[in-house]
């Protein structure tokens, strides 16, 4: 059947991740002409620096094999519909480099968990893969502009940053050149780009998706998470992402997979009333609140639980008094397990090798002093420092007890109220090496999202309007342990009743979509 005279073919790029899912399953587009549709957009907005890799061949490949699926009358929620994966995924059809010098070109033999859980392989979700996103080296910064090949720039004010690590899926995303995107969060790397960049955004419980496949930053931190447009979205991509994977993760969760979609797709259909959030107890930490974030974001955010107030939710207040710890903590943690896992990346086995040296050691020296970027050098070293002799107890041993107080802290407040909520970044983005020569100064733009994630707690980004220069801003949501569909569904009521989240880039300083 041929469907090259679809109407509104030119549109498709507006649809989100269910919309898209609908039609193909109606049969009124086929995936490859999605798939083409999405990969001429690509093209065209090549640079704003979201990809780094794009394969046309092998994605309308994939898209003719969910075609044929579609064409024997399987019918499952993501049958079909494209996404990409940021680039610390290891895929056997695309190059894998982590946004390093030291992965440049390296192929992997094998899929990572999470790719062949959404994939066309069989077992596979069905969606098909347009490429690999940009992303800050091994995951390691806040503004992706620590890519070792090119920044990615934010679609709604190309001269600033879309937030980071994951900002090239951030940016892809809200640009409308793919629908949805993975993403990782160590410490906020995937709310804070969304809310930068104005989609939504998902950090699963600690282990919820499996780490297997992923090239680890810190392992006790990292976490797989979508990156759409919307919660209902988000939520498709986590029933496929979220499930056990005991064999290959050996910190991954021994819990089923959920249908965290269901829910949110009957809520859109039935009228549940003025107040579907009545019961619902939203915190407020008087730490997410103060003199370190700028006016016009906290001005947005305060609106935004007003919404939250008219849909039945009631705010309280709750402490969390160790938030300023979070980021000496987490900038202890995070590298040294850094430090541990970039060792393996010494020009022996694979990734890059200097092309002159005298001896083994002065390989070792010359390969990763050659191959990593100036974030990885500092983290590594300080990852170094803190664990050797006469340092390890007086700095990382005392970071993890921190962090145990930290996660106890969420555990007093979560006997209050159900959710968490507050800004996901202090500012709106800002330009693009502003704040290149003061890591200091971008470590602490991840002041609202470090404690949640060193507790190994779920949380996400909504959009929530605009701050400063017109630039998107995120409410932050935070839940307890594997309450991931209570998070979504407040996201999902909310974004019934505002459309911040379909808003798209338009301005003369960004791009237009």
């Amino acid at each position: 059947m041929s469907m090259n005279n679809t109407p509104n073919n030119t549109d498709l790029h507006d649809l989100g991740v269910a919309e898209l899912a609908a039609r193909l399953a109606q049969r009124e587009v086929s995936s490859v002409e999605v798939a083409q549709h999405f990969l001429k957009r690509i093209q065209q907005h090549e640079a704003l620096g979201a990809f780094l890799a794009v394969d046309a061949d092998v994605s309308l490949a994939q898209a003719k094999a969910a075609d044929a699926r579609l064409a024997a009358g399987e019918r499952t929620p993501l049958l079909g519909v494209p996404l990409a994966h940021k680039d610390v995924f290891v895929t056997r059809d695309f190059p894998t480099t982590a946004g390093s010098r030291m992965l440049e070109n390296y192929r992997s033999p094998f899929d990572a968990t999470v790719v062949a859980r959404l994939g066309v392989n069989p077992g596979g979700a069905g969606m098909v893969t347009l490429g690999k996103l940009n992303c800050d080296e091994f995951a390691m910064g806040s503004g992706n502009d620590n890519s070792a090949y090119k920044p990615v720039h934010n679609p709604w004010d190309v001269s600033r940053i879309p937030g980071g690590s994951s900002g090239g899926s951030a940016a892809a995303v809200a640009a409308r050149l793919v629908p949805a995107a993975t993403g990782t969060d160590t410490g906020g790397s995937i709310r804070q780009p969304a809310s930068l960049t104005g989609i939504t955004g998902i950090k699963p419980t600690y282990g919820r998706c499996s780490r297997y496949g992923m090239v680890a930053f810190a392992s006790s931190l990292d976490q797989a998470g979508p990156m759409a447009r919307s919660a209902l979205d988000c939520a498709l991509l986590l029933s496929s992402m979220a499930a056990p994977d005991p064999d290959r993760d050996s910190t991954s969760l021994d819990l089923p997979a959920l249908d965290y979609a269901s829910d949110l797709i009957a809520a859109s259909a039935h009228k549940q009333g003025a107040t579907p959030l009545k019961g619902l107890r939203i915190g407020l930490p008087k730490q997410f609140f103060g003199a370190g974030c700028s006016a016009d974001v906290l001005q947005t955010v305060r609106a935004a639980l007003a919404d939250y107030e008219k849909l039945g939710a009631t705010l309280v207040d709750v402490d969390l008094p160790l938030t300023e710890l979070s980021i000496p903590v987490y900038y202890v943690i995070a590298p040294a397990e850094a430090s541990s896992n970039l060792s393996r990346f010494d020009g022996v086995r694979y990734g890059h090798r200097a092309a002159h040296y005298s001896d083994l050691n002065d390989m070792y020296r010359k390969s990763r002093s050659e191959g990593f970027g100036d974030e990885a050098k500092r983290r590594i070293m300080i990852g170094a420092y803190v664990l050797s002799h006469g340092y390890y107890d007086a700095y990382y041993l005392k970071a993890q007890k921190i962090r145990r107080l930290i996660a106890q802290d969420f555990q007093k407040a979560f006997t209050q109220c159900n959710v968490i909520a507050g800004p996901v970044s202090p500012t709106v983005a800002w330009k693009i090496g502003e704040k290149s020569n003061d890591p200091v100064a971008s470590y602490l733009a991840d002041i609202y999202t470090l404690s949640s994630s060193l507790a190994g707690l779920p949380g996400m980004s909504v959009p929530a309007g605009f701050g400063e220069g017109g630039m998107p801003v995120g409410l932050q949501l935070i839940g307890n342990y594997f309450k991931e569909a209570q998070l979504l569904g407040a996201a999902h009521q909310y974004q019934l009743a505002t459309d911040w989240h379909l808003r798209k880039p338009a301005g003369s300083q960004g791009v237009s979509v």
